[in-house]
C-alpha cells in the first residue's frame, strides 16, 4: 500500500520515517505530507511537535485528534510548492459527504527543522 500522503512509496519508507524521527524533513513539502499522514493516523503528538511553538494550538490537540478520527481521509493533492509554502487540497468524507480543505500552508525552518507556521488561505 502506498503512503497516505500520495507518494508511490510505502508508508514505512515515507512518512513513517518522519513520524519516528520527530519531523526531520528536508523540505516544507515533506513536512506537509507527513502532517497529512499524521492527520490520517490521528497522531496528535506529531501534529503538535511539528507545529511552530508561536502558533501551536496545544489546547486544541484533543479536538483536532477527535476531528481527524471523525472523518475518512481520501487523498492529498499538492497544487503548488515553494521553498516555504505548500498549497494543497486534502479530500475527506464525513458522514458520507465528500469535502475538501484547501490551504496555502506557511512553513518556517529553524536550525535544521521545518515547522508548520499557519496558513495564508483556507477554504472549507
Amino acid at each position: 500500500m502506498n503512503c497516505y500522503c500520495g507518494t508511490n512509496k510505502p508508508y514505512e519508507s515515507c512518512c513513517e520515517i518522519f513520524h519516528l524521527n520527530g519531523g526531520q524533513t528536508e523540505t516544507a513539502e515533506q513536512l506537509m505530507r507527513s502532517r497529512y499522514s499524521a492527520f490520517v493516523l490521528a497522531n496528535g503528538d506529531y501534529l503538535m511537535q511539528t507545529h511552530h511553538e508561536s502558533t501551536r494550538p496545544t489546547k486544541e490537540k484533543e479536538a483536532i485528534v477527535n476531528w481527524a478520527k471523525s472523518v475518512q481521509w481520501i487523498k492529498l493533492e499538492i497544487l503548488e510548492t515553494t521553498k516555504d509554502t505548500v498549497e494543497f487540497n486534502a479530500h475527506f468524507s464525513k458522514k458520507g459527504k465528500a469535502d475538501c480543505i484547501h490551504e496555502n500552508s506557511k512553513f518556517i525552518k529553524e536550525n535544521t527543522l521545518w515547522y508548520y507556521l499557519g496558513y495564508a488561505e483556507n477554504t472549507y
